[in-house]
């Protein structure tokens, strides 16, 4: 027993350290997954598990929808959508101060759980948004940590592909469950970073933007709203069990195609460049998918998981400290780690803590989605933050001091879904979704 632990403890040793020296993380997942399991079983025998457990990993129906939605991300990212979404976030920002700086966050929010990537969304927005605000007399800096901070919001609510790894990963979780849990979440971190910024912008004396007349208010909704709609579609037929997830996802591309022609948008030489992009994120998450499922193997054997959860259930009886345990892990992970690996190396070791404790596999959904999202977005590997400083036009160092104030709404809103369970479940139970 003694030597089937220490294969484990070797395990993720391995994995950290190689990940220490730059090694891609699906090949730090693969070589010490083989390592260890060589210290488990010959040589031979460990090749075909692996193998096996590779192949399983990755044999999931539901794991088409991850690559639909990406696919339909594509596509509504390159077919011009993100200048309608700015436009009705300006109508929605109205006349507060620093109108431009709620536009970035509406407009975050929107397209980014359209197009169900934060980083596309920074990038997008930070592109349009950021000359405009400089004109306006913004702080570069100022605008560049607004647009980094509500990038994230977009991730958790929905459709976005965390949900779908997570409910693969926790047994079978409702999806549909899953999704409808992250509206409250996104628009609760959202709300508050706009509070926020409406308090710095109050402070340095922001413009307010001008009022704009009826007809073009009619203009700019009717314009939106057939992009809006396709959140109404996709969401409210998984709900209502009109489809499946991945049936949703494949009515997502052709909305998303029919939008982008509508709006004449899309040109057939964007095609080659949305299928690549599809195919390469989508190949790297499987990648990490397939090598996941074969360290899960391992870590299963060797009973690490368990022995893990029950030392920390060991450190407190409270359900409150022990969730506070959790939220500071996700934190620190999130500091070094994307949200794909993370979610598949720590789901098997915190959901069986978490259901030990009483909190629902939706309710920790929302959880793990919103503590690793949170990762996007701190240093020294958050992949938002990057983009948003390269299109903010501003070095790293000189967003991050601004950026601190908006960490304080962004965690307050994760602590806050953390320790009040109904912002993610009164959705799901209200929609008749949630397993109880």
């Amino acid at each position: 027993m003694t030597s089937i632990v220490f294969a484990g403890i070797v395990l993720f040793a391995l994995f950290f350290l190689l990940i220490f020296f730059g090694v891609p993380i699906a090949i730090s997942i693969g070589l010490s997954t083989l390592i260890a399991g060589m210290m488990l079983l010959p040589f031979d025998e460990i090749l075909i598990v692996v193998s096996q457990q590779f192949v399983t990993g990755i044999d999931s129906f539901v794991l088409l929808s991850l690559i639909f939605f990406t696919l339909a991300g594509s596509i509504m990212n390159t077919g011009g959508i993100a200048q309608r979404l700015i436009n009705f976030a300006k109508l929605l920002a109205g006349r507060l101060p620093g109108s431009l700086a709620h536009t970035n966050v509406i407009g975050n929010t929107l397209f980014g759980a359209l197009s169900g990537s934060a980083i596309a969304s920074a990038a997008t927005m930070g592109k349009i948004m950021s000359p405009l605000q400089k004109k306006e007399g913004y702080d570069p800096t100022y605008s560049a940590a607004v647009n980094v901070a509500s990038a994230p919001a977009g991730l958790i609510i929905p459709p976005s592909g965390t949900p779908i790894i997570y409910s693969v990963l926790s047994g079978g979780t409702s999806i549909g469950a899953l999704f409808i849990a992250g509206y409250l979440p996104g628009i609760l971190m959202a709300v508050l970073i706009m509070i926020t910024a409406y308090i710095i912008a109050k402070r340095k004396g922001y413009a307010v933007s001008e009022p704009i007349r009826f007809t073009q208010a009619a203009k700019v909704i009717l314009d939106a709203i057939p992009s809006l709609l396709l959140i109404v579609v996709v969401i409210g037929g998984i709900s209502l069990g009109v489809f499946t997830a991945t049936e949703g996802a494949a009515v997502a591309i052709l909305y998303a195609v029919v939008l982008c022609l509508l709006y004449r948008s899309l040109k057939w030489k964007d095609v080659p460049v949305i299928l690549r992009d599809t195919v390469i994120f989508s190949g790297v998450i499987l990648l990490l998918i397939g090598a996941s499922s074969a360290m899960s193997w391992i870590l299963s054997y060797s009973k690490l998981p368990q022995l893990v959860s029950s030392g920390i259930l060991q450190l407190s009886d409270s359900p409150m400290i022990l969730i506070l345990i959790m939220v500071l892990l996700l934190l620190l992970v999130g500091t070094f780690m994307d949200i794909a690996p993370a979610l598949l190396i720590f789901t098997p070791i915190l959901l069986p803590i978490a259901l030990e404790i009483g909190v629902h596999p939706v309710h920790f959904g929302m959880i793990m989605s919103m503590g690793l999202a949170i990762g996007t977005i701190t240093p020294p590997v958050g992949t938002v933050l990057f983009i948003g400083a390269k299109v903010g036009n501003v070095t790293i160092e000189q967003v991050t001091k601004p950026l601190l104030l908006f960490y304080i709404p962004v965690i307050l809103a994760f602590l806050a879904v953390a320790y009040i369970p109904a912002l993610s479940l009164w959705l799901p139970e209200l929609m008749g979704v949630l397993d109880k």
